[in-house]
């Protein structure tokens, strides 16, 4: 344990304290809307998804796997954890395992970011209904994928078992370590901020149920990894790096799920250590997104992956970073400043999707509007918010 606090220490760091006040510029945010009110309101939103669904895949038709199909299972296991309910448990329970023995360790194309989409999902239909084999599959995956975290060695070394190239141990001066690669497959070199935030916040919910040092080390190495390697001098986490010749995406590729993974897995990890820092860098890095990123207008709501069209990946982002902040909410339900920040910035994406991007119970994928019929992945992509908006107005 000596170690992990001492990475612990690494991890805090120095980073100047966010301004937690909400903007006035934000368009609604706050809502009257009732407890009762706003479980009907996600469940008739989830309830939409039903005809899409293929029970012999465990997936819907409409959206594919990545993460698609996972991000509508998350949310129907996290409404019925928020509501104490089993509402969905039979549907979502039936789905995981299809999914799993459909596709091996939940990873049909070969990447650890969509194997843990649906390792997470399977978490958090663990924590809601006990099933110790929903989080059986999550810890193969995590296993799985713990192969393709560079350790101390590897980088020291330069050589990682299972790529067929050599590695930096330094870029641009900080550590390689704790970085985990986006493919299982020898000469993909990305290691990137999602599949890192994914590996971290996984593996941090597993040291919760555990108590394992194995996977509250990992979580934090991970987390190591994002703060000091993969930040902009804004806050606001960065994309991929690739460490055989230590180049970079652009800096303007910023990504809502890329801080929201790392602000998951901060609470997350938080939830165990108690660990003071580990808070202090979710709030800023969780403010830094709410008010300083690209991905939102003045008026706060999010005009990332509008896609009235077409499903694409980009959609779903702003899905995960929701998701986060509620999860930062539900830790610091305290009216401390970062939890009232949290609440009103989830409103504010709440009353978007209800008002500019609602078409009776369907939602377009473009929260700011116009509405539009039915499609799969403008509803998959609001669930998370109409799910979200249960606890944090509470």
């Amino acid at each position: 344990m000596k170690l992990t606090a001492f990475v612990l220490s690494t991890l805090a760091g120095i980073t100047l304290a966010q301004d937690l006040g909400v903007p006035l510029s934000w368009r609604e945010f706050s809502n009257n809307r009732s407890l009762s009110d706003r479980q009907t309101i996600a469940q008739t939103a989830i309830d939409q998804m039903a005809s899409d669904y293929n029970a012999n895949t465990g997936q819907y038709n409409s959206i594919g796997f990545w993460p698609t199909g996972a991000t509508v299972l998350s949310a129907q296991a996290n409404y019925d954890f928020f509501t104490k309910t089993t509402t969905y448990k039979s549907h979502v329970t039936d789905a995981l395992n299809t999914a799993f023995s459909v596709n091996a360790h939940y990873d049909p194309f070969g990447y650890n970011d969509d194997a843990m989409w649906w390792a997470t999902a399977a978490y958090y239909a663990y924590r809601a209904y006990g099933d110790t084999n929903l989080l059986n599959h999550a810890i193969d995956v995590w296993t799985r994928v713990s192969a393709f975290q560079i350790t101390s060695a590897e980088a020291a070394s330069g050589t990682v078992p299972g790529k067929s190239f050599t590695i930096q141990g330094t870029c641009d001066g900080a550590s390689m370590v704790g970085g985990v690669f986006w493919r299982p497959v020898a000469d993909d070199t990305g290691v990137n901020s999602v599949t890192t935030g994914l590996f971290m916040a996984l593996s941090a919910y597993l040291a919760q149920q555990s108590g394992s040092a194995t996977y509250q080390n990992a979580a934090t190495a991970a987390g190591n990894w994002i703060k000091n390697a993969n930040k902009n001098a804004a806050g606001l986490v960065l994309d991929t790096i690739h460490p055989n010749d230590c180049s970079r995406s652009p800096a303007d590729w910023l990504f809502t799920y890329n801080s929201g993974k790392y602000v998951e897995g901060l609470v997350a990890l938080y939830a165990t250590t108690k660990d003071s820092s580990l808070m202090t860098e979710a709030t800023n890095v969780a403010a830094a997104g709410m008010k300083n990123a690209p991905w939102q207008g003045s008026n706060g709501v999010i005009t990332e992956g509008a896609s009235p069209n077409s499903n694409g990946d980009g959609v779903y982002f702003k899905s995960v970073w929701v998701r986060a902040l509620n999860e930062l909410f539900r830790a610091n339900n305290d009216q401390s400043g970062i939890a009232i920040l949290a609440h009103s910035y989830i409103d504010v994406q709440y009353n978007a999707v209800l008002e500019l991007a609602a078409n009776g119970s369907t939602y377009s994928s473009s929260w700011p509007g116009p509405p539009q019929g039915f499609t799969g992945w403008g509803q998959a992509a609001a669930l998370d918010v109409l799910v979200s908006a249960i606890t944090a107005n509470t």
